[in-house]
């Protein structure tokens, strides 16, 4: 298969490298600038074409497309390619609120084209585990979620990040998203949350960098989230799951159970994620899962790993967040 890049900036590389060690060709990249596309070529080896509009791509004969601008460039590229019938693999979030979001997924639903999105923290290797011993678990009563990470100002410098006219946010949205998807894929939806969302003295921006909020789900359990990119040196993200018959932890590739009967079970080891001074400091493993995921949903006809409607779970759970925060009071989601 033959996949096009969209958007050359501090993730590309990941997709790059993780698309080295699967059979799928990079047929080219496009960015608005063509000297930052050459750079780009020259930087990573590739001898892929330059585009030199959306248009080509959505003209080639290229099987999907991945996109990973940010997310206020996104509508009109996503409406060119969903015309062109061209799948398309999006890095998260889906767009800057959930209105845009829900807009976006519906474009390509309607075009009936295969959207997915890069929340690859669903592709770590022991889930698998999580998933297989859950059911014995029992009952889920209490959830704590801990994204303790760290970015320093010069991070927050860059002209747009923080923003909500050009990320949608902070923390939640361009951080904790990953974890927050994550925690939705095992507990099941929260129905209301109670927030506290501030910006603390050491970042310079316009949005949040710090949360902490009181999260009420279907199933009747409750739980705990902090998120913040103001702990320094950061450290990795952790979804404590307590139930019944024991307490699962899920600390970035490592689940550790630990049985009421005082019996206890390691999977994985730690890895690194991406929660320190440098933002690309994590594996692209998972990135490469993902995207293998979504050549084989379409060459099977299914849907992918997280199909852009299944995103927009968590961009609920982040807009009930944001408005809690704003008002001061428990908020539906």
């Amino acid at each position: 298969m033959k996949v096009a890049l969209i958007g050359l900036g501090m993730v590309s590389g990941t997709y790059v490298d993780a698309l080295s060690k699967t059979d799928i060709t990079l047929a080219g990249v496009y960015s608005r600038s063509e000297e930052s596309r050459q750079a780009f070529l020259a930087k990573h080896g590739l001898t892929a074409r330059s585009y030199g509009s959306v248009a080509e791509i959505a003209a080639d004969d290229v099987d999907f497309v991945i996109v990973t601008t940010p997310p206020n460039a996104r509508a009109e590229i996503i409406g060119e390619l969903a015309a062109a019938g061209k799948p398309i693999l999006m890095e998260k979030p889906v767009e800057r609120n959930l209105e845009n979001a829900t807009a976006l997924v519906e474009t390509c639903e309607a075009a009936g084209v295969p959207l997915g999105i890069m929340l690859q923290f669903r592709a770590r290797p022991v889930l698998a585990d999580l998933r297989r011993i859950q059911p014995d678990l029992g009952a889920l009563g209490m959830v704590e979620v801990h994204v303790p990470w760290w970015r320093p100002q010069s991070y927050y410098d860059e002209p747009g990040r923080g923003t909500y006219a050009r990320d949608g946010g902070g923390v939640l949205i361009s951080q904790a998203i990953h974890t927050l998807d994550l925690m939705l894929s095992l507990t099941g939806p929260v129905v209301d949350v109670t927030a506290l969302t501030a910006t603390t003295a050491f970042h310079d921006m316009e949005a949040e960098d710090f949360v902490s909020a009181g999260l009420n789900f279907a199933n009747g359990a409750v739980g705990t989230l902090t998120a913040t990119t103001a702990s320094f040196p950061g450290r990795g993200e952790s979804i404590t799951l307590h139930f019944a018959k024991g307490s699962a932890r899920f600390e970035t590739n490592q689940l550790s159970i630990d049985w009421r009967d005082g019996n206890s079970e390691t999977f994985g080891a730690a890895t690194a994620s991406g929660g320190g001074a440098d933002p690309m400091a994590f594996t692209s493993d998972w990135h490469r899962a993902v995207i293998c995921d979504f050549a084989d949903a379409i060459r099977e006809g299914r849907a992918p790993m997280v199909p852009g409607r299944a995103a927009l779970e968590v961009h609920r759970l982040i807009a009930a967040i944001e408005t809690s925060g704003r008002r001061g009071a428990r908020t539906e989601v």
